[in-house]
């Protein structure tokens, strides 16, 4: 099996759909409880954030083992998505530029996922600072990675679609940092905590659907490069 093909193809598609799975069994057998009521029933797409799957108590005072194994383990696989962001510059090097970009851009997401490994190894309820500091500098580094990846796909022979992936990538990043700077502090009250939890799960679902959908571009010059 061809390394480039199994790193930008199987294991970017593999971590993405093990995510989505992860975040459904994590959001079944996740007790319940919220920021504002402990007494929820179950998990709840408008008032839970996706960390509080990785929290081994939940708000309730429940033992949450199970959603925190699965979320946990499939947010640290991102890790392997970092890593294979190190095979895609070999796929853009008809410009110089664009591989200059590509090789930018590999270096700045691959810090990016790193961050997000801290997040799975963190969990809310036990290292809160620590926990916050990966989740929020995470996007940021995203925000230059993605710019280049834009520039790299925009000068290179594939696909314009996918450059138009690129850049809604950015800009919804974008937009979610800054959301996260001036946004409100969803502990105040509970429709702070809706805008904050469903903006999340906006992001998380842009990123994957993106992220997923870049591994038809990157078969694609593989095959045209005969790698």
């Amino acid at each position: 099996m061809q390394m480039t093909k199994f790193w930008t193809v199987y294991i970017i598609r593999f971590v993405s759909i093990f995510f989505v799975v992860s975040v459904i069994i994590a959001s079944y057998f996740f007790p319940g409880g919220n920021i504002h009521n402990p007494d929820q029933i179950g998990y709840s797409f408008s008032h839970n954030f996706l960390s509080e799957l990785g929290g081994y108590i939940t708000f309730a005072g429940d033992i949450n083992s199970i959603s925190s194994f699965f979320f946990n383990s499939a947010l640290f696989c991102f890790l392997l998505v970092g890593i294979s962001s190190f095979f895609i510059p070999s796929l853009f090097t008809e410009n110089k530029v664009s591989y200059f970009c590509a090789c930018i851009a590999a270096v700045l997401f691959f810090i990016g996922m790193v961050f997000f490994a801290g997040v799975a190894l963190t969990p809310h309820d036990l290292y809160r600072d620590a926990h916050v500091f990966f989740a929020i500098n995470a996007f940021r580094w995203l925000v230059p990675a993605s710019l280049f990846f834009v520039i790299a796909f925009f000068l290179s022979n594939a696909d314009n679609k996918y450059t138009v992936v690129n850049i809604i990538f950015l800009l919804s990043t974008v937009i979610y940092v800054i959301y996260q700077i001036y946004s409100g502090d969803p502990r105040l009250n509970e429709e702070l905590l809706v805008q904050n939890v469903l903006m999340q799960k906006s992001i998380a679902i842009i990123h994957i659907i993106s992220i997923f959908s870049l591994t038809f571009c990157f078969n694609s010059q593989i095959k045209n490069k005969n790698l």
